[in-house]
């Protein structure tokens, strides 16, 4: 294993494939290790059944389950933002070749103790009882005034500037009142907390947009899952990288990181030595490297039946905004189905989310559990959220951020092209990528 390589990459959650791939189709000579013995790391897709149950610790499974096979359930749950960037970058490099994709069937609200289902159409937005019938007149007009803002051109602006007025007092000028900024700034914007209200409003206006361009293109909601969960995104990277020469090894230790004058030149593992020039890792191969930031708590839940009030949906995602149950955060659920095969024949998985905010997180997503009742098995981690000490320039090891509770991948993509940047200086930009041909993504 003595080589030189430009790029050796530790762990194989989806960030470090993404960047493996990129590399490599870049021409750099890329090593991969992870000492665990499947890929995916922190996004891996658990198969069989039974292996879900031993890595929780939980007696089972019980009869019936169907085949442990025909489970493969996430650890971190997510959706693709049916025009964001990570469907860019999949379409880019091609990795769609090795993947299938369904729309997830709808989004849906949280709002006094019940859910409802988010607007897809002008007719669903007349009908919702979301919004008064004065708010829905109101709000189609400050959605188209989204819709075509261009900050190019002051003529779609309404003489606001975008880089100085705050998304407060954008709501107030089309006279939107709190529930509508509630369900707008998490349903649609997908901001966890209300912070973004006193920021300038063009990012807010920018996420709204993508929302909005995303659900247009299939109209049932603007979310993708990948059949066969998530697992499948990291392995069509690595498929990549290997396609270009990547190296891949997995269940190999890695012993230690090796420095020269305060810079990383290589790895050694089982007392084999491989050189590089630049290291990509996750957190857990460089803890003294890397600070936490707080916790996520997510509960992966077994269900018999779809979840009740979403018109019998095969796949969802429900939002429950953080001023409807005195939080500082959002609570997530995302559910999938048999239909993505990832669970048997007639069984559904829901996977809870949300940052941790009180020493009893259990508690803190007890409004989620209300909702999936009545849940055949429950699992539940707590898992510290960690980001790098350095920007890695010095070192040159560039370290990926851990997952938070979003359930789209727009953070996980920003954290990839920040890496790619301080790593070569150059932007990876994704903006002019979007192919109208969309043959390798399915209702």
């Amino acid at each position: 294993m003595e080589e030189m390589y430009d790029v050796i990459v530790l762990g194989t959650g989806l960030k470090e494939c993404v960047l493996s791939g990129i590399m490599s189709v870049n021409g750099k000579k890329v090593l991969h290790i992870d000492r665990n013995d499947y890929y995916g790391g922190e996004t891996a897709s658990i198969t069989p059944l039974e292996e879900l149950y031993r890595r929780f610790k939980v007696n089972g499974p019980p009869e019936p389950m169907g085949r442990g096979r025909e489970w493969n359930v996430d650890l971190v749950p997510k959706f693709l933002m049916a025009n964001g960037q990570l469907v860019k970058m999949l379409l880019y490099t091609e990795v769609t070749r090795y993947i299938d994709f369904k729309v997830v069937d709808g989004s849906y609200v949280y709002k006094a103790g019940k859910i409802h289902k988010v607007p897809c159409t002008e007719e669903e937005a007349l009908a919702s009882d979301l919004m008064g019938i004065f708010e829905k007149r109101r709000f189609r007009k400050f959605l188209l005034f989204v819709v075509n803002f261009n900050e190019q051109c002051a003529k779609t602006q309404y003489d606001i500037d975008p880089t100085k007025t705050t998304m407060r007092e954008l709501y107030r000028r089309f006279d939107l009142g709190p529930e509508v900024m509630a369900f707008t700034g998490h349903a649609l914007a997908l901001y966890r907390t209300d912070d973004y209200l006193d920021l300038p409003c063009l990012e807010t206006i920018n996420r709204i947009k993508l929302y909005c361009e995303s659900l247009a293109k299939y109209s049932k909601s603007p979310y993708l899952y990948p059949l066969y969960g998530l697992g499948e995104l990291p392995q069509g990277f690595a498929r990549l990288s290997a396609l270009f020469g990547g190296i891949y090894m997995l269940n190999k230790p890695v012993d230690e990181i090796l420095m020269e004058d305060g810079q990383v030149v290589g790895v050694k593992s089982e007392g084999e030595i491989a050189h590089c020039k630049q290291l990509i890792c996750d957190p857990s191969y460089v803890p003294d490297q890397v600070k936490k930031t707080g916790r996520v708590i997510r509960a992966i839940c077994i269900l018999s039946h779809p979840i009740r009030d979403t018109n019998e949906c095969t796949s969802c995602q429900i939002i429950i905004p953080q001023t409807q149950v005195n939080r500082k955060s959002d609570i997530y659920v995302c559910m999938v189905s048999c239909s993505h095969c990832v669970a048997s024949d007639g069984k559904y998985v829901a996977i809870i989310s949300t940052t941790v905010e009180t020493e009893d997180p259990e508690k803190e997503i007890q409004p989620a559990l209300e909702l999936l009742e009545p849940v055949d098995q429950k699992f539940v981690s707590i898992n510290d959220q960690f980001i790098p000490k350095h920007d890695g320039t010095k070192n040159q090891i560039f370290i990926s951020r851990s997952y938070d509770a979003t359930t789209h991948f727009e953070t996980t993509c920003d954290d990839i092209k920040d890496m790619f940047k301080r790593m070569t200086g150059a932007t990876l930009d994704f903006s002019d990528m979007w192919s109208s041909d969309n043959s390798d993504f399915q209702e």
